[in-house]
């Protein structure tokens, strides 16, 4: 396929679906403690089908990786009943942006 433009983005509904149903489960059977390993799943979907200007993104980020960050964040969301939950979402962007490069 031609990659015309600046962003482009190939990703199909087939695909998609099974690598969002995998995160689910892991995330529901996990009672959400291991939310990173779905978080990656779905990042590496999405930078696979991804061009900036015909380079394609790809993810390098490791469930392993933010585990020991998401366990903080997770009891500190808890123990602060939700609150800190406003500072988990920009550090999970973050995180996501400085794991994601183009394809070598």
């Amino acid at each position: 396929m031609a990659r015309t433009g600046s962003f482009t983005f190939d990703g199909g509904a087939g695909s998609y679906f099974g690598t969002a149903i995998l995160g689910a489960l892991i995330t529901i059977f996990t009672l959400g403690i291991c939310y990173p390993f779905s978080l990656v799943l779905t990042e590496r979907w999405r930078a696979k089908h991804s061009f900036i200007e015909g380079k394609q993104m790809v993810f390098t980020g490791t469930g392993l990786g933010l585990f020991g960050l998401w366990i903080k964040w997770f009891f500190l969301t808890i123990i602060t009943i939700g609150i800190y939950g406003f500072w988990v979402a920009p550090r999970i962007t973050k995180w996501k942006w400085e794991h994601t490069s183009f394809v070598v």
